[in-house]
């Protein structure tokens, strides 16, 4: 049972880590969980307080997550097209549609370009709707990368909990 659980708790901190960019998948409540299940092995050793600060701040990035990109797109001047422009670009950047460029680049490059064209749909000229589309980029990038921090360091604290015993 102990083998199952560290499993399980590694499975959940990778589709944490995964899901700190794949929209849709909740990284750092995945990584936290993953802390929970290695907590119920006696191989680990995990405090409760651990647990609870690592929860709140799960939840805290969470929400931030949801509030950020928005914040960031209305500071730039940027409307709820800009946003979903971003979020339409992320997904398309995920599936590599219509064509190229994937991976981190994709990751990186749709968010914007969708952000862009939200704006430009919204009947914006061409140059603040670049800066929204930039404010909304930076709030997608800022979001993302505090949750990848967040379930990067969580399964790194898991490995050195489990080596240590």
């Amino acid at each position: 049972m102990e083998i199952l659980l560290i499993i399980l708790a590694f499975v959940c901190a990778a589709v944490g880590i995964i899901g700190s960019v794949v929209p849709g998948l909740p990284g750092p409540p995945l990584a936290w969980i993953g802390l929970l299940l290695l907590s119920f092995t006696e191989m680990a050793e995990i405090s409760a307080t651990m647990l609870i600060v690592s929860a709140v701040v799960a939840t805290v990035i969470t929400v931030i997550d949801y509030v950020v990109p928005s914040a960031f797109t209305k500071r730039f001047g940027g409307s709820r097209a800009g946003i979903w422009g971003c979020n339409i670009g992320l997904v398309i950047s995920i599936f590599g549609l219509p064509f190229g460029p994937q991976g981190l680049a994709g990751v990186i490059l749709w968010p914007l370009v969708g952000a862009l064209v939200g704006e430009l749909l919204s009947q914006k000229p061409f140059e603040p709707a670049l800066r929204a589309a930039f404010g909304a980029f930076i709030g997608f990038l800022t979001g993302t990368l505090s949750k990848l921090a967040y379930s990067i360091a969580l399964t790194i604290i898991m490995i050195v909990r489990l080596i240590n015993g």
